[in-house]
């Protein structure tokens, strides 16, 4: 298939284009590069031998949107563009919903333009503030705890109104928990800005000597040991899922369909901090700082849809996530 890829220079997005890159499919990259690097783009292509497009644009630019679909054909997009720190969006919440929602709104009029209407869209778990119980299925109620869970429930809400409006789209929302892990070559990985935002890069890089030591957030939640507890799962399984939602939306006459992406197993803080001493033999210190705005105590998914309707599950354990991710973390001590 020809495939629209937006963000993918991104972590999540530099992964699932090797894996539509590795099944034969045609795709085209549209990045700004806020938050990436090209650099990604160019070891994908060494990874898989396989070449694309790339276009550097923001999605905000309409008219560059419109021109990308005047020069492809494509049979779906997928959208993973956005900016995605849960701490970083209370603090300029405006930048998150400018970005993350003009950004979709015009992707869709373009998409809807060119007649274009199958969607895979990169939604998070962050949909389901907080939740009641765990394991968190598909149907719990929505009502996000910050502004990035905001801005993607918003979004979802959007999409599902245009499938209403409009029953030709085929809409698919993936609801990540925790992606974690690289590429087993260790060529591309997760390369944040600063200091990272999420509990792996921020271990990896307290452990190859970047960063003093790991600030955990909040030892006093309802947990066993007073730490967050969150589903964590390989970004190379997650990627895994948007092939196998591409493969089901070609099979609908139209609609929406919603599947949680996670393993169905959470870990907390502190069991992650002593898993990955245990598998990489590198010490991490760390120290208890206060709790982090929008921060949740437990969050882990009921994988069981996304098994039975898109025939997808996690393979991969914990001690390969945390292994992949140091290798990335020595390969790349600086990033890209």
């Amino acid at each position: 298939m020809n495939i629209l890829l937006t963000g993918g220079a991104g972590y999540i997005g530099s992964h699932i284009l090797v894996e539509l890159l590795n099944a034969g499919h045609y795709v085209v990259v549209v990045d700004n590069f806020c938050n990436s690097k090209i650099d990604a783009l160019h070891r994908v292509q060494e990874i898989t031998g396989q070449s694309f497009i790339t276009k550097k644009l923001d999605l905000r630019d309409a008219t560059a949107v419109e021109q990308v679909f005047k020069e492809h054909y494509y049979d779906a997009v997928i959208h993973c563009a956005g900016l995605k720190a849960v701490g970083e969006s209370t603090q300029i919440p405006l930048t998150y919903y400018d970005n993350n929602l003009i950004g979709t709104i015009y992707l869709c009029k373009a998409m809807a333009q060119a007649g274009v209407k199958t969607l895979v869209f990169s939604s998070s778990a962050t949909v389901y503030g907080y939740p009641a119980t765990v394991p968190i299925d598909e149907d719990f109620p929505l009502a996000a705890t910050n502004p990035y869970g905001r801005t993607k429930l918003f979004i979802e809400e959007l999409l599902r109104d245009l499938a209403v409006a409009d029953s030709s789209w085929r809409i698919s929302l993936l609801r990540y928990f925790n992606p974690i892990g690289a590429h087993p070559s260790g060529r591309i990985g997760e390369n944040p800005n600063g200091i990272p935002n999420n509990l792996l890069p921020y271990m990896t890089q307290v452990a190859v000597g970047k960063l003093p030591e790991l600030h955990i957030f909040g030892n006093d939640y309802p947990t066993p040991d007073g730490t967050g507890i969150r589903d964590y799962l390989h970004v190379t399984d997650l990627a895994r899922g948007h092939l196998c939602a591409i493969e089901q939306l070609t099979q609908w006459a139209g609609g929406m369909m919603v599947h949680n992406l996670g393993t169905g197993r959470g870990y907390s803080v502190l069991e992650m901090v002593n898993t990955f001493e245990q598998v990489t033999g590198q010490a991490v210190p760390y120290r208890i700082v206060a709790r982090r705005p929008g921060d949740i105590a437990i969050c882990y998914a009921n994988p069981q849809r996304a098994n039975q309707e898109l025939g997808w599950t996690a393979q991969m354990n914990l001690d390969t996530m945390i292994a992949d991710s140091w290798r990335w973390q020595v390969n790349n001590p600086h990033g890209y």
